[in-house]
């Protein structure tokens, strides 16, 4: 049958955060943007609970990503354990987002007993350990990993944020219907696969739609620094929309180069791009005007909503962004599947997964979540959800 979300706010805020300081969650740092090294599990005490091993980058270039995916699945299991019934606990190793650590962390998780594994958190070490998780049969939800790659030909992997194919044709379709742009510009890193992903079905639908695109600038890598040719070319096409399928660290350094050179598209970007406003050093008027798609706005109005970043304040404090609720999704849907689906720590790895594969491909199964409500998946792993698309106003983020 369908389960929808069981929670009790008021216990488990109480008690959540009270574990949280005692787990010593607030030393990482007062914003997620605050690398902290290590490998740490949620709980020391791991008998008599089901053992979720996390995977994703803790330090380094990309750890925005994962401490933020990694505290979301930490609220979101103080709040599952203290409801009494089903127990988790998480085990997060760090894989720097590389994929050979990624490799790793896995087989450290493995031998310290995992039986789910969650993550990873970046494209290219999920579709490594994807491979491995699926030879293995342990079932594997990740919070952020948007590549088709990711489950393709996989039974077991699951996600919960939106494929790159679904956030190209989106945005696309959106641009035309809300009359963003009739001059579009395309700046995408040709050599990430989230970015060229997004870009080939945005390319696509464009061409479908009658959307112009007059221009496509590319870039190498995420370290790159110069974009004054990009910038260049578009505003010499008369470009009236920038879109970015980017990630924020070169994001914010186009917004800045862009203002140097005199030039005011609107910049519309995707769901890699959350997390700028709080990116060290960055200033925030640089963004205002800026439109992305994503499944969580902070700053909305809604009970569940406002309660989470409450949560997350309180505990690490900053404004929590999309990978925190995609993590703390990720750990409800587990659970809400576990609990349908007679899940008991006594299980092996193999009979969990199964168990578990069964339970998100049924078509009675929905989770309501921070990112999305009715959330559903299907047997290719891919979650259904509609996407939001916010401005940045004074600094924060405005549903539009």
């Amino acid at each position: 049958m369908k389960k929808s979300r069981i929670l009790s706010l008021a216990l488990a805020g109480a008690l959540s955060f009270s574990m949280l300081a005692g787990c010593g969650g607030g030393n990482e740092g007062g914003s997620a943007n605050t690398p902290a090294g290590g490998n740490e599990t949620t709980s020391g005490n791991t008998e008599g609970t089901i053992q979720i091993g996390g995977i994703g980058p803790l330090t380094g270039s990309n750890a925005v990503y994962g401490l933020a995916t990694k505290r979301g699945a930490e609220i979101a299991i103080q709040e599952i354990n203290a409801l009494g019934g089903l127990q988790f606990s998480l085990n997060s190793q760090d894989d720097e987002g590389d994929t050979e650590k990624a490799i790793n962390a896995y087989g450290k998780l493995k031998d310290d007993g995992a039986q789910i594994i969650y993550g990873c958190t970046t494209t290219g070490p999920c579709t490594a350990v994807a491979s491995e998780t699926y030879a293995d049969r342990y079932f594997q939800l990740t919070p952020s990993a948007s590549s088709t790659d990711v489950t393709a030909g996989k039974d077991n992997v699951f996600q919960v944020c939106f494929t790159d194919p679904n956030q190209g044709i989106t945005a696309a379709n959106y641009i035309k219907d809300n009359n963003l742009g009739t001059k579009i510009a395309v700046i995408y890193n040709n050599g990430d696969a989230y970015s060229t992903g997004i870009f080939n079905a945005f390319q696509a639908t464009a061409e479908e739609i009658g959307l112009e695109i007059v221009t496509v600038q590319t870039f190498p890598d995420d370290s790159n620094t110069d974009f004054n040719v990009q910038l260049g070319a578009a505003k010499d096409a008369g470009a009236d929309l920038v879109f970015m399928p980017i990630y924020y660290t070169p994001a914010s350094l186009i917004l800045a180069q862009a203002k140097s050179m005199g030039y005011e598209p609107t910049f519309f970007g995707c769901d890699g791009m959350d997390g700028i406003l709080d990116l060290e050093g960055f200033d925030t008027t640089l963004a205002e005007g800026l439109m992305l798609m994503t499944p969580f706005n902070a700053w909305g109005e809604d009970e569940r909503t406002k309660t989470f970043v409450a949560e997350y304040q309180e505990a690490y404090g900053g404004i929590p962004n999309q990978f925190a609720a995609d993590g703390y999704d990720c750990m409800y849907a587990i659970y809400e599947a576990c609990t349908a689906a007679g899940v008991t720590a006594d299980m092996s790895a193999e009979e969990i997964c199964e168990a578990l594969i069964a339970q998100f491909t049924s078509s009675d199964f929905s989770v309501d979540g921070l990112t999305g409500t009715g959330m559903t998946w299907s047997a290719n792993g891919e979650v259904s959800k509609a996407p939001v698309v916010v401005k940045v106003e004074g600094g924060v983020y405005v549903t539009q």
